[in-house]
Protein backbone atom coordinates (compact mmCIF):
# COMPACT_ATOMS: atom_id res chain seq x y z
CA UNK A 1 0.00 0.00 0.00
CA UNK A 2 1.40 3.39 -1.02
CA UNK A 3 2.02 5.90 1.78
CA UNK A 4 1.13 9.54 1.21
CA UNK A 5 2.03 12.52 3.37
CA UNK A 6 -0.28 15.55 3.27
CA UNK A 7 1.24 18.78 4.62
CA UNK A 8 -1.74 21.14 4.91
CA UNK A 9 -2.75 23.57 7.67
CA UNK A 10 -6.41 23.84 6.66
CA UNK A 11 -7.75 20.86 8.57
CA UNK A 12 -11.02 20.57 6.65
CA UNK A 13 -9.20 20.40 3.31
CA UNK A 14 -6.61 17.95 4.65
CA UNK A 15 -9.30 15.66 6.06
CA UNK A 16 -11.24 15.73 2.78
CA UNK A 17 -8.11 14.81 0.81
CA UNK A 18 -7.32 12.06 3.32
CA UNK A 19 -10.82 10.57 3.08
CA UNK A 20 -10.77 10.40 -0.72
CA UNK A 21 -7.27 8.92 -0.83
CA UNK A 22 -8.03 6.30 1.82
CA UNK A 23 -11.16 5.28 -0.08
CA UNK A 24 -8.82 4.69 -3.04
CA UNK A 25 -6.63 2.36 -1.00
CA UNK A 26 -3.82 4.67 0.12
CA UNK A 27 -2.31 5.00 3.59
CA UNK A 28 -2.36 8.71 4.48
CA UNK A 29 -0.58 10.77 7.14
CA UNK A 30 -1.40 14.42 7.95
CA UNK A 31 0.79 17.27 9.20
CA UNK A 32 -0.36 20.85 9.75
CA UNK A 33 3.01 22.46 10.52
CA UNK A 34 5.49 23.04 7.72
CA UNK A 35 8.61 22.32 9.75
CA UNK A 36 7.24 19.10 11.24
CA UNK A 37 5.99 18.04 7.82
CA UNK A 38 9.43 18.62 6.30
CA UNK A 39 11.11 16.56 9.01
CA UNK A 40 8.71 13.66 8.47
CA UNK A 41 9.08 13.87 4.69
CA UNK A 42 12.86 13.64 5.02
CA UNK A 43 12.99 11.02 7.78
CA UNK A 44 10.26 8.63 6.67
CA UNK A 45 9.56 6.71 3.48
CA UNK A 46 6.54 8.15 1.71
CA UNK A 47 5.60 7.36 -1.87
CA UNK A 48 4.16 10.82 -2.58
CA UNK A 49 3.83 14.19 -0.82
CA UNK A 50 0.88 16.56 -1.17
CA UNK A 51 2.22 19.96 -0.17
CA UNK A 52 0.30 23.15 0.56
CA UNK A 53 2.09 26.35 -0.38
CA UNK A 54 1.15 28.57 2.58
CA UNK A 55 2.11 26.86 5.86
CA UNK A 56 3.10 27.82 9.39
CA UNK A 57 6.85 28.00 10.16
CA UNK A 58 8.12 26.90 6.71
CA UNK A 59 6.35 27.54 3.41
CA UNK A 60 5.84 25.00 0.65
CA UNK A 61 8.53 26.48 -1.58
CA UNK A 62 11.22 25.98 1.08
CA UNK A 63 9.97 22.48 1.91
CA UNK A 64 10.07 21.54 -1.76
CA UNK A 65 13.57 22.94 -2.20
CA UNK A 66 15.00 21.14 0.83
CA UNK A 67 13.17 17.90 0.07
CA UNK A 68 14.54 17.81 -3.47
CA UNK A 69 18.10 18.00 -2.20
CA UNK A 70 17.87 14.38 -1.10
CA UNK A 71 14.70 12.72 -2.46
CA UNK A 72 12.96 12.24 -5.82
CA UNK A 73 9.58 11.21 -4.41
CA UNK A 74 6.70 12.87 -6.33
CA UNK A 75 5.38 16.16 -4.94
CA UNK A 76 1.99 17.65 -5.76
CA UNK A 77 1.94 21.29 -4.69
CA UNK A 78 -1.44 22.81 -3.76
CA UNK A 79 -2.23 26.49 -3.34
CA UNK A 80 -5.01 29.08 -3.42
CA UNK A 81 -2.65 31.23 -5.49
CA UNK A 82 -3.51 31.10 -9.17
CA UNK A 83 -0.65 33.30 -10.41
CA UNK A 84 1.56 31.66 -13.01
CA UNK A 85 4.70 32.92 -11.25
CA UNK A 86 3.93 30.74 -8.21
CA UNK A 87 3.28 27.71 -10.39
CA UNK A 88 6.50 28.30 -12.31
CA UNK A 89 8.45 28.73 -9.10
CA UNK A 90 6.97 25.58 -7.54
CA UNK A 91 7.65 23.44 -10.58
CA UNK A 92 11.09 24.98 -10.90
CA UNK A 93 11.92 23.89 -7.35
CA UNK A 94 11.05 20.31 -8.22
CA UNK A 95 7.32 19.90 -7.69
CA UNK A 96 5.82 17.36 -10.09
CA UNK A 97 2.39 19.01 -10.25
CA UNK A 98 0.59 22.16 -9.10
CA UNK A 99 -3.12 22.33 -8.27
CA UNK A 100 -5.05 25.45 -7.34
CA UNK A 101 -7.85 25.58 -4.76
CA UNK A 102 -10.68 24.83 -5.00
CA UNK A 103 -10.22 21.58 -6.87
CA UNK A 104 -12.10 18.34 -7.30
CA UNK A 105 -10.97 15.66 -4.80
CA UNK A 106 -11.52 13.02 -7.48
CA UNK A 107 -9.17 14.93 -9.80
CA UNK A 108 -6.58 15.03 -7.03
CA UNK A 109 -6.86 11.25 -6.59
CA UNK A 110 -6.47 10.76 -10.34
CA UNK A 111 -3.33 12.89 -10.37
CA UNK A 112 -1.92 11.03 -7.37
CA UNK A 113 -2.43 7.70 -9.13
CA UNK A 114 -0.87 9.01 -12.33
CA UNK A 115 2.23 10.34 -10.57
CA UNK A 116 2.68 7.19 -8.53
CA UNK A 117 2.41 5.01 -11.64
CA UNK A 118 4.91 7.18 -13.50
CA UNK A 119 7.35 7.15 -10.58
CA UNK A 120 7.13 3.37 -10.23
CA UNK A 121 7.87 2.96 -13.94
CA UNK A 122 10.85 5.28 -13.57
CA UNK A 123 12.17 3.38 -10.56
CA UNK A 124 11.71 0.08 -12.34
CA UNK A 125 13.50 1.37 -15.41
CA UNK A 126 16.33 2.73 -13.29
CA UNK A 127 16.78 -0.55 -11.48
CA UNK A 128 17.10 -2.43 -14.74
CA UNK A 129 19.06 -0.03 -16.88
CA UNK A 130 21.09 2.22 -14.64
CA UNK A 131 23.24 0.82 -11.87
CA UNK A 132 24.92 3.37 -9.62
CA UNK A 133 27.18 2.46 -6.69
CA UNK A 134 27.87 5.14 -4.09
CA UNK A 135 30.05 4.75 -1.02
CA UNK A 136 32.01 7.26 1.07
CA UNK A 137 32.24 9.92 -1.64
CA UNK A 138 32.89 7.47 -4.49
CA UNK A 139 30.18 7.24 -7.18
CA UNK A 140 30.28 4.70 -10.00
CA UNK A 141 27.69 4.91 -12.78
CA UNK A 142 27.91 1.53 -14.47
CA UNK A 143 25.60 2.44 -17.35
CA UNK A 144 27.33 5.71 -18.28
CA UNK A 145 30.72 4.23 -17.30
CA UNK A 146 31.64 7.32 -15.30
CA UNK A 147 33.28 7.74 -11.91
CA UNK A 148 33.23 10.64 -9.47
CA UNK A 149 35.29 11.12 -6.31
CA UNK A 150 33.77 13.66 -3.91
CA UNK A 151 31.92 15.24 -6.82
CA UNK A 152 34.94 15.44 -9.15
CA UNK A 153 34.78 13.23 -12.24
CA UNK A 154 37.79 11.01 -12.92
CA UNK A 155 38.79 9.53 -16.26
CA UNK A 156 39.22 5.77 -16.39
CA UNK A 157 40.46 3.43 -19.07
CA UNK A 158 38.15 0.57 -20.01
CA UNK A 159 39.99 -2.04 -17.94
CA UNK A 160 40.43 0.28 -14.97
CA UNK A 161 36.68 0.90 -14.93
CA UNK A 162 35.91 -2.80 -15.36
CA UNK A 163 38.13 -3.78 -12.43
CA UNK A 164 36.76 -1.06 -10.16
CA UNK A 165 33.16 -1.92 -11.01
CA UNK A 166 33.68 -5.65 -10.59
CA UNK A 167 35.26 -5.22 -7.16
CA UNK A 168 32.60 -2.73 -6.05
CA UNK A 169 29.83 -5.08 -7.17
CA UNK A 170 31.38 -7.84 -5.06
CA UNK A 171 32.34 -6.02 -1.85
CA UNK A 172 34.22 -7.61 1.05
CA UNK A 173 35.20 -10.60 -1.07
CA UNK A 174 38.88 -11.26 -1.74
CA UNK A 175 39.92 -11.93 -5.34
CA UNK A 176 43.31 -13.20 -6.38
CA UNK A 177 45.15 -11.48 -9.20
CA UNK A 178 44.57 -14.56 -11.35
CA UNK A 179 40.83 -14.39 -10.71
CA UNK A 180 40.68 -10.70 -11.58
CA UNK A 181 42.65 -11.24 -14.77
CA UNK A 182 40.40 -14.11 -15.80
CA UNK A 183 37.26 -12.10 -14.99
CA UNK A 184 38.26 -8.82 -16.67
CA UNK A 185 40.35 -10.04 -19.58
CA UNK A 186 38.30 -13.23 -20.05
CA UNK A 187 41.39 -15.45 -20.22
CA UNK A 188 43.89 -17.14 -17.94
CA UNK A 189 46.65 -14.92 -16.62
CA UNK A 190 49.54 -16.99 -18.05
CA UNK A 191 52.06 -15.00 -16.05
CA UNK A 192 50.44 -11.61 -16.75
CA UNK A 193 49.18 -10.94 -13.24
CA UNK A 194 51.49 -7.89 -13.07
CA UNK A 195 48.96 -6.25 -15.38
CA UNK A 196 46.40 -6.43 -12.60
CA UNK A 197 48.83 -4.89 -10.13
CA UNK A 198 49.49 -1.95 -12.45
CA UNK A 199 45.78 -1.33 -13.01
CA UNK A 200 45.04 -1.46 -9.28
CA UNK A 201 47.81 1.09 -8.72
CA UNK A 202 46.32 3.41 -11.36
CA UNK A 203 42.83 3.04 -9.92
CA UNK A 204 44.06 3.88 -6.43
CA UNK A 205 45.81 7.00 -7.70
CA UNK A 206 42.43 8.20 -8.97
CA UNK A 207 40.12 7.28 -6.10
CA UNK A 208 42.15 7.01 -2.90
CA UNK A 209 42.89 10.10 -0.76
CA UNK A 210 46.02 8.31 0.46
CA UNK A 211 47.31 5.45 -1.69
CA UNK A 212 49.50 4.23 1.18
CA UNK A 213 46.37 3.69 3.27
CA UNK A 214 43.62 2.79 0.78
CA UNK A 215 40.04 3.08 2.03
CA UNK A 216 38.38 1.45 -0.98
CA UNK A 217 40.58 -1.25 -2.51
CA UNK A 218 42.46 -3.14 0.17
CA UNK A 219 45.44 -5.43 -0.44
CA UNK A 220 45.22 -8.78 1.30
CA UNK A 221 48.86 -9.77 1.37
CA UNK A 222 49.63 -13.10 -0.21
CA UNK A 223 46.09 -13.42 -1.56
CA UNK A 224 44.78 -10.50 -3.63
CA UNK A 225 42.43 -7.52 -3.36
CA UNK A 226 39.16 -6.67 -1.65
CA UNK A 227 36.76 -3.74 -2.04
CA UNK A 228 35.86 -2.50 1.45
CA UNK A 229 32.26 -1.50 2.20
Amino acid sequence: MSRILIIEDEVSIAELEKDYLELSGFEVELEEDGYVGLERALDEDFDLVILDLMLPSVDGFEICRRFRETKNTPIIMISAKKEDIDKIRGLGLGADDYMTKPFSPSEMVARVKAHLARYQRLIGSTNVENEVIEIRGLKIDNTARRVWVKGEEKNFTTKEFDILTFLAQNPNRVFTKEELFREIWDMDSIGDIATVTVHIKKIREKIEPNTAKPQYIETIWGVGYRFKM
